[in-house]
């Protein structure tokens, strides 16, 4: 597929990155950030949520959409979660170290900071949150990066809260986990500066290496979202959220851009056909001895099968308007979000076990002519009403063009309906937490990565390629500990780096190993207390026993020291063993029974020791086999001469 002119089509996007910061304490009260399994679950809260109007007495929609959904939130409690999290009581005073980090960032992005930061209440009724809002505090405005397609503002940086972690859905509603919420995140608002996909991705790249550059932010899979605005021209501003990785965002904007361009080609058609949405009917009846085993469910729980007629939409529901995703499937998405399955559509009709029959006589019943479609919904009774009305809502819309509305990122670069667009009516001002005053005089900009890794090339001797991935691979904070320690900088950063990656690809757990076990074994293999050869393995002993100290991982492993007198003693049975090849190749050996005397000696000892000593022995072997058999020849000689 070619690219498109985006200039032409008018693209205009910005971005919200939104970043986890690596702090003790949650942002309002002293509960760790430490994520917890599920199953470490001591107690469950059930809560259901409500929309509450603003202080003007408004309803924001997004709240009121989602109040339409009956759902119940259970929330899963530990042994750290604290009163605050469960909103049993009030929060506390803003964390200083997540207020500090934020002002760092703030300098980076060359904001100008607030004189006053007061919380905000921001209402969110999906269930992330138990108190039903966000808080969130804006911390500074104004600052700007450079982009090679010219320079990007940033509008505001904010403070705030990270919501409740999703686990998994029920019958009855979803379950959230309360260990994330509360940890303290950054979201960072750019200006609708972006014009094409490219400068998306670069845009978020450079934001993401600054934050790095604090060495206080999380990292994995989760701890950094991307949210991308996007219209084009005669479009409008759709929100699209969770973008995970930075291809996806390319991706993201470019079937964005067609899929608005697609919606508009739509609505021109439908505008032309004079298209119209009729009243939803209940037509049930008329499937009473269906074969369609969708329908035969949905109608023995004493569901319903309600239409609606869709006048002058024939062909254009199953239009594609994204990669495998139609007009129909837009419909499907905002009847799915009152629990039903989908909706069937005369664009794809016959079929699902629905026949010919049924379809002609659906198509009498809402009097729909050849230009109509006719779209259907299968379910318990209200929720069948309640989603067809969602159907004939959302195809109302798609006559006037592109609505606008918050989106949900697919793992394929596409997207699908989340909610409406959220409006000022969910901010309102947190009563509970007196305002924040920041204070930037003891502020330091931490220092860019590009500047630590050539400070790492010329302070410690490490290699470009080494510099580059502790740097950029988020592991300097360690790396300067272990260094400041008085561990070697070299075996530093191959543990921080090379040999977690290793792990990784072993399939260890490497997320379960903290900073102080990885600190803690280097400063073993430092003091002479662990063979650098045994590290890996004390380090994947203390992924799988997170409670192990390093000492007890070396125990558990066998790693403990051995005796230069043993090494001694294995180099010598090696050599013994392999004494042919020795004397016919004396230091030509040396490479192939180092490997068996490593191996041998299990990560024991110390690999400069063990190549001291089977260099000696070797040479000792050789030697003694020189000599033996000079001694030979000049014997030999001797007895020719006396002959």
């Amino acid at each position: 597929m070619s690219e498109l002119d985006y200039e032409a089509v008018g693209l205009v996007a910005g971005l919200e990155i939104h970043q986890q910061l690596d702090t003790s304490e949650k942002l309002f009260c002293e509960s760790p950030t430490k994520l917890r399994d599920p199953d470490e679950a001591e107690r469950e809260i059930t809560r259901y949520l409500h929309p509450t109007k603003s202080e003007l007495g408004e309803l924001d929609e997004a709240a009121l959409e989602e109040s339409r959904v009956d759902r119940e939130f259970t929330y899963l409690g530990y042994d750290t979660t604290c009163l605050v999290e469960e909103d049993d009581e009030p929060p506390r005073r803003v964390d200083r170290e997540a207020t500090s980090v934020a002002l760092q960032i703030a300098s980076l992005l060359d904001l100008t900071v607030v004189d006053q930061a007061h919380v905000m209440r921001k209402l969110v009724i999906d269930g992330s949150n138990t108190s039903g809002f966000q808080r969130s505090i804006l911390l500074g405005q104004d600052g700007q990066i450079d982009t090679e397609d010219g320079p990007v503002g940033i509008v505001d940086l904010m403070l705030e809260e990270e919501s409740a972690q999703r686990v998994e859905e029920t019958d009855s509603g979803v379950v959230y986990s309360l260990d994330r919420l509360g940890i303290p995140l950054v979201e960072i608002g750019t200006a609708p500066d972006i014009s094409t996909p490219a400068q998306a991705r670069e845009a978020a790249e450079q934001i993401g290496t600054l934050l790095r550059a604090t060495g206080q932010v999380k990292r994995g899979l989760g701890t950094i979202r991307q949210d991308v605005n996007i219209s084009i021209a005669d479009g409008a501003r759709v929100e699209i959220k969770g973008v995970q990785d930075l291809d996806g965002i390319e991706s993201i904007v470019r079937n964005e851009v067609r899929r608005q361009m697609a919606l508009l080609e739509i609505a021109e058609t439908l505008q032309d056909r004079e298209a119209s949405v009729d009243e939803p009917v209940d037509v049930t009846e008329l499937f009473s001895e269906t074969d369609s085993g969708v329908i035969r469910q949905a109608l023995g729980d004493d569901g319903a099968v309600m239409a609606v007629c869709l006048r002058g939409f024939d062909g254009l529901v199953g239009r594609e308007i994204q990669p495998d995703r139609r007009l129909g499937t837009e419909f499907s998405d905002h009847a799915k979000r009152h629990g039903v399955g989908g909706i069937f559509h005369t664009d794809e009709l016959p079929a699902y076990g629905i026949t010919d029959t049924e379809v002609t006589e659906l198509r009498q019943a809402v009097e729909a002519d050849d230009g109509d479609a006719v779209a259907i919904v299968a379910a318990g009774s209200d929720p069948a009403q309640i989603s067809i009305d969602a159907v004939a809502e959302r195809a109302t819309t798609a006559i006037k063009g592109v609505p606008e509305e918050t989106r949900d990122a697919n793992e394929d670069g596409t997207t699908r309906y989340l909610r409406p667009l959220p409006g000022a009516a969910r901010l309102y001002p947190e009563t509970d937490v007196p305002p924040v005053e920041p204070d930037t005089s003891q502020v330091q900009e931490p220092e860019l990565l590009s500047e630590r890794e050539m400070r790492y090339r010329e302070e410690y001797d490490l290699g470009t390629d080494l510099a580059q991935q502790v740097v950029y691979g988020g592991s300097f904070t360690l790396f300067e500990e272990a260094v400041e320690a008085g561990v070697d900088p070299t075996l530093a950063a191959t543990t921080v780096e090379s040999t977690t990656t290793e792990l990784r690809r072993q399939d260890v757990t490497v997320a379960d190993l903290t900073d102080e076990a990885i600190l803690g074994t280097l400063k073993l293999a430092s003091a002479g207390d662990l063979a650098r050869e045994g590290i890996p393995e004390v380090l994947e002993e203390l992924a799988r026993h997170p409670e192990l100290s390093p000492e007890a991982a070396v125990e558990e492993a066998g790693l403990t020291g051995v005796q230069r007198a043993e090494i001694q003693s294995a180099v010598e049975t090696v050599v013994e063993q392999n004494a042919e090849q020795v004397a016919n190749q004396g230091m030509g050996a040396f490479s192939a029974l180092m490997g068996e005397a490593m191996g041998s000696l299990r990560g024991k000892a110390d690999g400069e020791v063990i190549s001291e000593l089977l260099r000696e022995e070797i040479s000792n072997r050789s030697w003694s086999g020189c000599s033996a058999r000079k001694l030979r020849t000049r014997s030999l000689l001797i007895e020719l001469c006396l002959v």
